[in-house]
């Protein structure tokens, strides 16, 4: 079985039903409803998800989305060791950087972004949402 961290884009995606990309997002979620799939997110993924869903649907609404996804998948811990080892990776982008270090603490096997060219130099394999469900679906 995979065990991968769903980027945050990802997780918008399935939640806040942003299209077109929710289809595949909200397949990546249902394997790991079933058990076909070890979904996990890094720790700042609630946050962002709280800040961003509190503007489109609201405080309480935002809080129970919240809610909703910490009952489906793992949150990678994160503490400063994981923040200096981002700070030195080669990503551009900061979060992005945090998510990798996140799940490759964490032993994860991949990381599943619709922004690829965001971890361009991430010592892990990044896979698109088609990608992976592609390889879920192999026999």
């Amino acid at each position: 079985m995979m065990h991968v961290l769903i980027d945050t884009d990802i997780t918008l995606d399935f939640l806040l039903l942003r299209e077109p990309f929710a289809q595949e997002a909200r397949e990546i979620f249902k394997a790991c409803a079933q058990g076909r799939l070890t979904g996990a997110i890094a720790a700042i993924t609630p946050v962002n998800v709280f800040y961003l869903a509190r503007k489109v649907i609201g405080t309480s609404n935002a809080r129970a989305l919240v809610g909703d996804l910490l009952a489906l998948v793992a949150v990678c811990p994160l503490d400063g060791a994981m923040l200096s080892v981002a700070q030195k990776l080669p990503l551009t982008d900061f979060e992005d950087a945090v998510q990798t270090a996140s799940a490759q603490a964490s032993s994860l096997n991949a990381i599943v972004t619709r922004n690829g060219s965001d971890y361009t130099g991430a010592p892990i394999l990044i896979l698109t949402p088609s990608e992976l469900l592609a390889r879920l679906n192999q026999p």
